[in-house]
């Protein structure tokens, strides 16, 4: 009898633990244990931001010279690299034709001008038919065209600069033939240069909230050159970027030169809305895309919020542009290891007495 009860007694404890254990593992998978996070409070950008561009230095004025009449080229007056003054005669055809068409056309201009002058003065006495008067006036009209675009031709036989600048290339040499319209020769005027950027639609939609622009040359490094804003296209090209061009006048006795590289800065206007700062390990990519874990208090969840970065701000912190207002709680560590509406626990914060962060 006594094996009988110890028996029973053992079944019965064996019993028990095993309802306990079955009662343990029914209950354990709808226990979820909410992760401990560090979070941080956004703050609102007051100051201002700024972003960079790659741009080239061109020329304000670049352009082909040609003759508006074709012949020899009789000579060039000026060589590539020299400085000249607008109005100086670059290049010459051989005016030899043109001089010859133009004398033949003045004798007979001065002709028809003559006998016009008379039968319209014998018209206005009552002395000639109107029909002799209107072909009198149509002569003399038909001549002095003619001979104006004789000496139009004469006087296009000289190349001349047309504003100051440096010449900077040739096509043809002396003696040689050139139709009309074909360049002979190309300048640029130095006399202040233009910088074109290519900015993204982001961008481009916070035009109005430009203040400030300048660059700074690759040879010339922190050196900032003022720019002047001239005009941003209002359609994008087809890698949907809009084009900006910029006027900059160098100060001082920077040498700087067309084709230069430079980095373009636009700083914007404070204040902007929809800028915020956030730190910079609340951060994490996914799929090409920044996003930052916003805590739900109510919840007591997470949910990603995307961001676009805008800059580097100082002391680990960044300026992003995001639909978050001031005082909103995300994550600030750890945000790698988080998952679309997991459970989470605030991390207390740390008290001024606990030397090290141990407690």
């Amino acid at each position: 009898m006594d094996k009988t009860v110890f028996s029973v007694l053992k079944w019965a404890s064996v019993s028990g633990v095993l309802l306990v254990a079955m009662s343990c593992r029914r209950t354990t998978p709808g226990l979820e244990i909410a992760q401990l996070v560090k979070t941080a409070e956004v703050q609102k950008y007051d100051g201002e931001c700024s972003t960079t561009y790659p741009g080239k230095i061109k020329a304000a004025s670049d352009v082909q010279l040609a003759f508006r009449v074709a012949g020899p080229i009789l000579r060039f007056n000026a060589e590539v690299g020299e400085y000249v003054k607008q109005g100086k005669v670059l290049a010459e055809i051989d005016p030899r034709d043109y001089k010859l068409q133009y004398e033949a056309t003045k004798a007979e201009y001065t002709q028809v001008t003559d006998e016009a002058n008379r039968i319209i003065e014998l018209y206005q006495r009552k002395s000639v038919p109107v029909n002799d008067y209107d072909k009198a006036v149509a002569a003399k009209q038909r001549i002095a065209a003619l001979y104006h675009a004789h000496l139009n031709a004469l006087n296009d036989t000289k190349l001349k600069a047309p504003f100051d600048g440096y010449v900077q290339k040739k096509f043809f040499d002396a003696h040689e033939i050139v139709n009309t319209g074909i360049p002979v020769l190309s300048m640029i005027n130095n006399d202040y240069y233009e910088v074109n950027i290519d900015i993204p639609s982001s961008d481009f939609i916070r035009r109005e909230s430009f203040k400030e622009f300048y660059c700074e040359a690759d040879v010339f490094p922190g050196v900032k050159i003022p720019l002047e804003l001239l005009d941003v296209t209002q359609q994008a090209n087809y890698n949907q970027l809009f084009r900006i061009r910029f006027r900059m006048k160098p100060e001082g006795q920077l040498n700087l030169a067309a084709g230069m590289s430079v980095s373009v800065t636009i700083r914007f206007a404070p204040g902007q809305e929809g800028l915020a700062v956030v730190p910079i390990s609340s951060l994490f990519q996914k799929e090409d895309q920044s996003y930052v874990w916003v805590y739900d208090a109510e919840q007591e969840t997470v949910k990603m919020n995307p961001v676009k970065v805008v800059e580097l701000d100082k002391d680990g912190q960044v300026i992003v542009e995001a639909d978050l207002s001031s005082g909103t709680r995300i994550v600030a560590a750890g945000v790698n290891g988080l998952k679309e509406g997991q459970k989470v626990r605030l991390l207390p914060p740390v008290s001024s007495s606990n030397v090290g962060k141990l407690l």
